[in-house]
């Protein structure tokens, strides 16, 4: 019998409108091999299947899919290369240096495997979060990706844990109940806050709240979606008018929330 057809590598790479994101790059490559070089950006990278084997600085490393991240410095000689018949899928976000410092370069050659659960589920999750046309979420996945990584490049160890503040809970929530329909950045709240840390923002809200200020304001333009789809809204309008991007925006939240989709719940009340 013929051997069965290997699968195609497949590339979709696209520019978020996130700061400190330059691309976003997902791939399955089944032979290919990168040519030594370097990036302007740190490259994090995270493997959902196959093998990789790289050199950084001359010095080679080999993973699989595991519980770690990949990290390569900008301005460092790396390249890269498939290790199994299958290939490798991949993960890769393209920082610039506003997330990570240039002076963290040495660290990130001396260690470009990090072996961190809770990091690798944070890339995962912002990579999830990066196909939602609003960006205030991946925004603040972000923040703590960053985090974490400049702690260990840093070699500080776990964040230490910071008390709450709840006054600026109850601000950032009146700041986005003002904002739910225009929408707002992370770093606007900041600044409108007193210049708080983005990441102390976010504890401080879950904490007194119990949910991330993003999925809080997802929750308030539900609501106010829902108020104008019984007012006799079409959708699409309804979408723009509660802060969503467009009615497919509107449709994909709308159901995690409600458990239809907009023109349905519409339609509810006039049966």
């Amino acid at each position: 019998m013929p051997a069965a057809p290997r699968p195609r590598s497949t590339v979709s790479a696209w520019q978020p409108q996130v700061a400190g994101i330059a691309e976003v790059f997902h791939a399955r490559f089944t032979e290919h091999a990168y040519p030594a070089h370097v990036h302007d950006t740190w490259a994090l990278m995270i493997l959902d299947g196959g093998r990789v084997d790289f050199a950084l600085e001359r010095e080679r490393y080999g993973t699989g899919v595991s519980e770690s991240v990949i990290l390569l410095p900008p301005g460092v000689v790396h390249d890269g290369r498939t290790v199994t018949e299958a290939g490798f899928r991949k993960r890769v976000l393209y920082l610039d240096t506003s997330v990570l410092p240039e002076p963290l370069t040495g660290a990130a050659v001396d260690a470009p495997i990090l072996y961190d659960a809770a990091l690798r589920e944070r890339v995962h999750g912002l990579h999830q979060a990066l196909r939602d046309p609003d960006p205030f979420e991946a925004q603040s996945r972000l923040a703590f990706v960053g985090e974490r990584l400049r702690r260990w490049l840093e070699g500080l160890g776990p964040v230490p844990y910071e008390a709450p503040r709840a006054r600026v809970a109850v601000r950032l929530r009146e700041l986005l109940d003002a904002r739910s329909g225009e929408g707002i950045t992370l770093a606007e709240a900041s600044a409108a806050l007193g210049g708080v840390h983005p990441t102390h923002l976010i504890r401080s809200f879950r904490q007194a709240y119990g949910l991330p200020p993003h999925a809080y304001l997802t929750g308030r333009r539900v609501a106010r979606a829902r108020e104008l789809l019984l007012a006799g809204m079409p959708a699409a309008r309804a979408a723009t008018a509660a802060g969503f991007y467009d009615q497919a925006h509107l449709t994909r939240h709308f159901g995690r929330y409600v458990g239809i989709s907009p023109a349905r719940f519409a339609r509810s009340g006039r049966v």
